[in-house]
């Protein structure tokens, strides 16, 4: 299967990436001649095959052609967060031992200067300012041609650290010459369609594994890429028909968004050529998946997986409507649902998930992270809880960390957010357990109303009422706190342990 290089010596005036926010289109040539520039750039700094740099960069050109260098350059490169403190940033660079480091301007850390040069000796720039070495003025005196000494590369990843610092994942470099392809590409290549005829809309952020993931393997299949700076409910819809896009990558918390448009404006737009849209990174609730599919048609395509490429499954909208809430059947792994002593779960009754597979993973310098992760019989698990029904379709729960023991009762954070997603008066909601003196832990709903909510006592009582007529006495959260906003990953994830922390008494 011929990779992103052939393509640009094939057709080099090809368009290969949109970027919508700056009006900027790089064609397969342009892209292609960056990447090498940037592949020249790392040599200059010494890096060889087998060493570490680490991009946090927004969604912009630079990002696709540092991310191609180290594709050709035999090097690993971390994808870091631009939401990252300099703290955060600091511990990411020293762990995963990246020899050299991109901040554009966007990236958090990068707002603090003087502390970002303090952590490592060789940082460069994009729009920075004077303090930090320019990567323009860097790549800008390279030659545009191959280098001569190209091996594949790899990502290394990092876990989001939602409940936690942020785990390391460094496979392998692949072997063999720099025109193989990467199997994880091929897989979605071929899953979804994707070839020339292709148009990708990505409006996550790239530093995600499976943002970048997908747009790697759309490049590498000669497709257009469009790439907008930030996901916009509003000019969302009109990227779509604008650039022809077949093809796109969402979490759920942008599905509750473009929900929340007029059906005027909902209605407004040709979406004919739109044929996938492929979500996943945190649960999607039902009412708003189905809503989605009623009005975008069955082409919503749900994966469920982690950086660590333990297992993963994958579930159409046709399947889904038979299995509602359902994240699909595991796909070359086995999935098994177990109780907390280890033992195998029949369907339907909820436990941890843990799959088997052949894939070799380990956490980067971490053992005792890696035997938490995998039991005794070598099954290992992404922490979260959930269920198979009969025919073998997997149903998440919760995160293992969230779940809540109220007297007793175990009850999961991520049912009780979907109930107050519903709600009209909710833009966003959180739920988490609280410690409380008799019952162990309580559950109380942290709640981002809707703009102009005028009376926050009325509003409290209201989701009170509505949530204990919804899920009962037990289910129901025991108090609600009303904020300005969630800190949620850009995946959709939230980090509740800062709520935890703003909120435990």
């Amino acid at each position: 299967m011929p990779n992103f290089i052939d393509h640009a010596i094939a057709a080099a005036d090809r368009p290969a990436a949109i970027f919508p926010a700056s009006g900027i289109t790089l064609t397969r040539g342009e892209l292609n001649a960056a990447a090498n520039r940037a592949a020249h750039a790392f040599r200059s700094l010494g890096l060889k095959r087998g060493d570490c740099v680490a991009l946090s960069i927004t969604n912009r050109p630079e990002f696709l052609s540092a991310m191609l260098a180290a594709q050709r350059s035999g090097l690993f490169y971390v994808l870091l967060s631009t939401k990252l403190s300099v703290e955060d940033a600091a511990y990411v660079l020293a762990d995963s031992g990246a020899q050299a480091a991109i901040f554009s301007n966007g990236s958090f850390a990068a707002e603090d200067t003087s502390a970002l040069r303090a952590i490592h000796d060789t940082i460069f720039g994009i729009e920075l300012g004077e303090n930090i070495p320019d990567w323009h003025a860097l790549t800008s005196r390279m030659p545009d041609t191959l280098p001569d000494d190209c091996s594949p590369g790899a990502a290394m990843l990092y876990s989001s650290g939602t409940t936690g610092r942020p785990k390391g994942i460094r496979k392998e470099l692949p072997d063999g010459p720099m025109g193989i392809t990467d199997p994880a590409n091929d897989g979605l290549i071929m899953g979804y369609g994707v070839d020339q005829d292709t148009v990708f809309y990505c409006p996550c952020p790239l530093y995600h594994a499976a943002p970048h993931r997908f747009v790697s393997a759309a490049l590498s299949a000669g497709t257009i890429v469009v790439i907008p700076d930030r996901f916009d409910a509003e000019r969302t819809l009109g990227q779509l028909v604008q650039y022809g896009c077949t093809h796109s990558l969402w979490v759920p918390t942008m599905f509750h968004r473009l929900l929340r448009l007029s059906p005027e404006e909902r209605a407004r737009h040709d979406l004919s050529r739109h044929r996938h849209a492929v979500h996943g990174a945190a649960p999607c609730p039902v009412h708003v998946k189905r809503a989605m599919i009623e009005w975008w048609g069955p082409i919503l395509d749900e994966y469920y997986g982690g950086s660590e490429g333990i297992g993963s499954s994958r579930i159409n909208s046709i399947d889904w409507l038979q299995h509602p809430g359902s994240v699909g059947q595991p796909s070359g792994c086995k999935v098994h649902i177990l109780d907390p002593d280890g033992n195998e779960l029949p369907p339907g009754e909820t436990g941890d998930i843990y799959f088997e597979s052949t894939a070799r993973f380990e956490y980067w310098k971490d053992d005792e992270k890696t035997r938490r992760a995998t039991n005794d019989r070598g099954w290992r698990t992404f922490g979260d809880v959930g269920h198979v029904d009969a025919d073998g379709f997997l149903y998440l729960t919760d995160r293992r960390h969230f779940m809540i023991i109220s007297g007793g009762v175990n009850i999961y954070p991520q049912e009780i957010e979907s109930v107050f997603l519903e709600h009209d008066q909710v833009r966003d909601a959180a739920v988490i357990g609280i410690p409380h003196e008799e019952f162990g832990q309580v559950a109380v709903a942290v709640i981002q109303p809707v703009e102009g909510v005028a009376d926050a006592d009325t509003l409290r009582d209201a989701l009170l009422d509505y949530a204990r007529r919804r899920l009962g006495p037990v289910k129901a959260p025991k108090r609600i706190e009303l904020a300005d906003s969630l800190p949620r990953h850009d995946t959709g994830k939230l980090y509740k342990s800062e709520l935890l922390a703003r909120f435990i008494d």
